[in-house]
Protein backbone atom coordinates (compact mmCIF):
# COMPACT_ATOMS: atom_id res chain seq x y z
CA UNK A 1 0.00 0.00 0.00
CA UNK A 2 1.42 3.38 -1.00
CA UNK A 3 1.42 6.54 1.07
CA UNK A 4 -1.45 8.04 -0.90
CA UNK A 5 -3.52 4.90 -0.24
CA UNK A 6 -2.68 5.09 3.46
CA UNK A 7 -3.62 8.75 3.65
CA UNK A 8 -6.84 8.10 1.74
CA UNK A 9 -7.61 5.27 4.15
CA UNK A 10 -7.08 7.59 7.12
CA UNK A 11 -9.24 10.25 5.47
CA UNK A 12 -11.99 7.78 4.69
CA UNK A 13 -12.27 6.33 8.16
CA UNK A 14 -15.29 7.61 10.03
CA UNK A 15 -14.32 6.74 13.58
CA UNK A 16 -12.45 8.85 16.06
CA UNK A 17 -11.74 12.50 15.38
CA UNK A 18 -8.04 11.76 15.81
CA UNK A 19 -8.07 9.70 12.62
CA UNK A 20 -9.58 12.64 10.75
CA UNK A 21 -6.90 14.88 12.22
CA UNK A 22 -4.22 12.44 11.06
CA UNK A 23 -5.50 12.66 7.51
CA UNK A 24 -5.70 16.46 7.66
CA UNK A 25 -2.22 16.66 9.16
CA UNK A 26 -0.82 14.26 6.55
CA UNK A 27 -2.16 16.42 3.75
CA UNK A 28 -1.07 19.64 5.47
CA UNK A 29 2.39 18.25 6.18
CA UNK A 30 2.93 17.14 2.60
CA UNK A 31 1.75 20.54 1.40
CA UNK A 32 4.10 22.32 3.83
CA UNK A 33 6.92 19.97 2.88
CA UNK A 34 6.40 20.66 -0.82
CA UNK A 35 6.75 24.40 -0.14
CA UNK A 36 9.65 24.04 2.31
CA UNK A 37 12.93 25.17 0.72
CA UNK A 38 14.90 22.23 2.15
CA UNK A 39 12.19 19.62 1.53
CA UNK A 40 12.52 16.14 2.95
CA UNK A 41 16.29 16.56 3.22
CA UNK A 42 15.77 19.42 5.68
CA UNK A 43 13.35 17.30 7.70
CA UNK A 44 15.80 14.41 7.85
CA UNK A 45 18.66 16.71 8.84
CA UNK A 46 16.58 18.40 11.55
CA UNK A 47 15.42 15.09 13.01
CA UNK A 48 18.95 13.69 12.99
CA UNK A 49 20.45 16.85 14.52
CA UNK A 50 17.86 16.84 17.28
CA UNK A 51 18.34 13.32 18.60
CA UNK A 52 16.16 11.21 16.31
CA UNK A 53 18.82 9.74 14.02
CA UNK A 54 17.95 6.19 15.12
CA UNK A 55 14.28 6.81 14.36
CA UNK A 56 15.09 8.22 10.92
CA UNK A 57 17.25 5.21 10.11
CA UNK A 58 14.54 2.80 11.22
CA UNK A 59 11.80 4.63 9.29
CA UNK A 60 13.89 4.91 6.13
CA UNK A 61 14.50 1.17 6.20
CA UNK A 62 10.79 0.41 6.65
CA UNK A 63 10.81 -0.40 10.37
CA UNK A 64 7.90 0.84 12.44
CA UNK A 65 9.81 2.61 15.22
CA UNK A 66 7.44 4.83 17.17
CA UNK A 67 7.98 8.42 18.19
CA UNK A 68 6.19 10.53 20.76
CA UNK A 69 4.65 13.93 20.07
CA UNK A 70 7.40 15.44 22.25
CA UNK A 71 10.06 13.82 20.06
CA UNK A 72 8.36 15.19 16.93
CA UNK A 73 8.34 18.66 18.52
CA UNK A 74 12.01 18.25 19.45
CA UNK A 75 12.95 17.05 15.98
CA UNK A 76 10.95 19.51 13.86
CA UNK A 77 10.37 22.48 16.18
CA UNK A 78 12.98 24.69 14.53
CA UNK A 79 11.85 24.03 10.94
CA UNK A 80 8.51 25.87 11.06
CA UNK A 81 6.82 22.81 9.51
CA UNK A 82 4.69 22.11 12.58
CA UNK A 83 3.18 25.60 12.51
CA UNK A 84 2.73 25.58 8.73
CA UNK A 85 1.10 22.17 8.89
CA UNK A 86 -1.24 23.27 11.70
CA UNK A 87 -2.27 26.33 9.70
CA UNK A 88 -2.80 24.35 6.51
CA UNK A 89 -4.70 21.53 8.24
CA UNK A 90 -6.74 23.81 10.49
CA UNK A 91 -5.68 22.04 13.68
CA UNK A 92 -3.55 22.90 16.71
CA UNK A 93 0.21 22.41 16.88
CA UNK A 94 -0.32 19.69 19.49
CA UNK A 95 -2.66 17.85 17.11
CA UNK A 96 0.08 18.10 14.45
CA UNK A 97 2.78 16.62 16.69
CA UNK A 98 0.43 13.81 17.79
CA UNK A 99 -0.56 12.96 14.22
CA UNK A 100 2.99 13.26 12.89
CA UNK A 101 4.11 10.68 15.44
CA UNK A 102 1.99 8.28 13.34
CA UNK A 103 2.28 9.84 9.86
CA UNK A 104 5.94 10.92 9.72
CA UNK A 105 7.37 7.37 9.60
CA UNK A 106 5.20 6.70 6.52
CA UNK A 107 6.29 9.95 4.87
CA UNK A 108 9.97 9.25 5.48
CA UNK A 109 9.67 5.66 4.32
CA UNK A 110 7.95 6.84 1.14
CA UNK A 111 10.14 9.84 0.33
CA UNK A 112 13.47 8.65 1.71
CA UNK A 113 13.61 4.87 1.42
CA UNK A 114 17.00 3.61 2.57
CA UNK A 115 18.02 7.23 3.21
CA UNK A 116 17.73 8.28 -0.46
CA UNK A 117 15.49 11.32 -0.88
CA UNK A 118 12.88 11.53 -3.61
CA UNK A 119 12.77 14.13 -6.34
CA UNK A 120 11.28 17.46 -5.14
CA UNK A 121 8.66 17.40 -7.92
CA UNK A 122 7.12 14.29 -6.36
CA UNK A 123 6.20 16.33 -3.25
CA UNK A 124 4.06 18.85 -5.10
CA UNK A 125 2.45 16.13 -7.20
CA UNK A 126 1.60 14.09 -4.12
CA UNK A 127 0.41 17.17 -2.25
CA UNK A 128 -2.03 17.95 -5.07
CA UNK A 129 -3.31 14.37 -5.06
CA UNK A 130 -3.70 14.28 -1.27
CA UNK A 131 -5.42 17.64 -1.08
CA UNK A 132 -7.74 16.66 -3.90
CA UNK A 133 -8.81 13.58 -1.96
CA UNK A 134 -9.17 15.36 1.38
CA UNK A 135 -11.00 18.48 0.26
Amino acid sequence: MGILDTIQQLAGQTGAAAQGDQAKVAGGFIEALAAHPEGIEGVLNSLKANGLADHVGAWASGQAATATPDQIQQGLGSTGLIEKTAESAGVSSSAVTSALAVVLPMVIQHFAPNGQTAEPSSFSSLAQQVLGKLL
